[in-house]
């Protein structure tokens, strides 16, 4: 049995089409199919139902397929710790991260100590997050997310505050906190989906009524002008506010009900990591504990 017949196997049970997983491959159609014959024939049964031109892996092929992408992975895996032996210094690491303005910073310094190392930044959903830490596509993520996963490791970073924002002049620029419930009749500059939305709404569902959104808007910098316009208000989380420096612009904080979200540092502890990336590991938990209010 030969590695190329495995891995061929993997490209024609994914496509479960030998045209199209030839065409992934760059290689004949004929010679594709007589390859996966060769190693049906020395398993000794089918891996794939055929009907015409039309197959479908079978219950054989099925079990084949989970030991064969867990052979493939072994071996990937041996090839990064290799390559990590010899190239230490030109290491890369690929991070999934939230939307805060403090990762450049937290990179930058890193890199003041290891300005060899390469890095690959992904903002992922939730879910993809979560495969691509189980694949080992990605070393680790910053996110307020946690993952109900045995094999993932997640460890708090920040509690970090939510508060309101509001453009100098307004009725409660003046004010050091307020509750949630005195802002209904306020018009609020909201993003129109993802992870920090859903954490608004929940805020909203807690104070027991549905925000007036008038604006829905993806861009941080959209967001902030339409406050600075006088339009509407809207959410900051405190990390942001540590690299906001504009006067025009009012933070209140918010104590009923409590707006927060912890911040978390996850990665697969089943997987290889190299020794640069649990190095930066600590450095990202000592970064953070350094930008922690002395209570949390």
């Amino acid at each position: 049995m030969e590695l190329l017949q495995l891995y061929y196997f993997k490209t024609v049970a994914q496509f479960e089409h030998m045209t199209k997983a030839a065409k992934e491959l760059s290689i004949a159609q004929p010679s594709l199919s007589q390859t996966i014959s060769r190693l049906e024939k020395e398993l000794g049964v089918p891996l794939f139902d055929r009907s015409g031109r039309k197959i479908k892996l079978n219950q054989y092929g099925q079990i084949f397929l989970h030991k064969v992408e867990q052979a493939l992975l072994t071996l990937e895996e041996g090839k990064r710790e290799i390559n990590d032996m010899f190239h230490l210094e030109h290491t890369y690491l690929t991070l999934s991260v939230m939307r805060t303005p403090i990762i450049p910073d937290l990179l930058r310094e890193f890199r003041l100590d290891h300005p060899y190392i390469r890095f690959r930044v992904k903002q992922l959903s939730h879910q993809k997050t979560l495969q691509q830490l189980e694949s080992g596509d990605i070393d680790l993520s910053i996110s307020a997310s946690t993952f109900k996963n045995a094999n993932i490791d997640w460890v708090k970073l920040l509690e970090d505050e939510i508060v309101l924002v509001v453009p100098i002049g307004h009725r409660l620029a003046n004010r050091s906190f307020v509750k949630l419930d005195e802002l209904k009749n306020e018009p609020f500059i909201l993003r129109s989906h993802g992870v920090f939305r859903n954490l608004c709404d929940r805020f909203f569902r807690q104070s027991g009524y549905l925000p007036d959104v008038a604006f829905e808007v993806d861009d941080p910098l959209s967001i902030r002008g339409l406050v600075k316009a006088g339009l509407g208000v809207t959410f900051f989380s405190t990390l942001t506010l540590r690299t906001l420096k504009d006067p025009t612009l009012i933070a209140i904080r918010i104590d009923e009900p409590k707006c927060s979200r912890s911040i978390g540092l996850s990665w697969n502890k089943e997987r290889y990591h190299s020794s640069i990336a649990n190095t930066f590991r600590q450095f990202v938990i000592d970064y953070f504990s350094r930008l922690a209010p002395p209570s949390s």
